[in-house]
């Protein structure tokens, strides 16, 4: 963990527990404990979905786009309580107000800024952005509760 606000795909890995075709952020920058985050998803041609989902002109389709700024707001939870993925998960729990400006296409970069707007114990609510080349693509309200795991019920 670096003092400088970065997370590393590495990190990203160690805090989150989605894995591919899944796990939607690459990395993150601009961390500030219990406040915000900007995370960063670099979309491109390969992505599972792009065959199907309009393939002559591939968008990548809003529900993933969400689920990545939620991912960005799980990511931000995580530091900020210093969970990783042992014994613990951060579950979506709600989303209000969501907006899409812009389609995402391979090739564009998500930069997914998440900013901290209640916390009350486990649950975090968040208010999120993304842009692509600087311009708005999406928003929405969510929010989101770290859990703890019952390896027994997997069992």
């Amino acid at each position: 963990m670096s003092d400088d606000g970065k997370i590393d795909y590495a990190e990203v890995m160690r805090r989150l527990p989605h894995r591919y075709p899944f796990l939607l952020v690459d990395k993150a920058e601009d961390f500030i404990a219990n406040t915000s985050i900007t995370g960063i998803k670099n979309v491109t041609h390969n992505e599972p979905y792009f065959p199907g989902h309009f393939p002559i002109d591939p968008v990548m389709p809003g529900v993933m786009i969400i689920e990545a700024m939620a991912q960005t707001g799980a990511l931000l939870m995580s530091r900020s309580m210093n969970v990783t993925v042992e014994g613990k998960v951060i579950m979506f729990m709600s989303i209000d107000g969501v907006r899409f400006r812009k389609p995402a296409r391979p090739g564009d970069q998500l930069r997914m800024n998440v900013v901290v707007t209640k916390i009350r114990g486990d649950i975090f609510k968040f208010r999120g952005e993304t842009f692509i080349d600087g311009k708005l693509a999406s928003e929405a309200e969510f929010a989101a509760m770290m859990v703890t795991i019952d390896k027994s019920a997997a069992s």
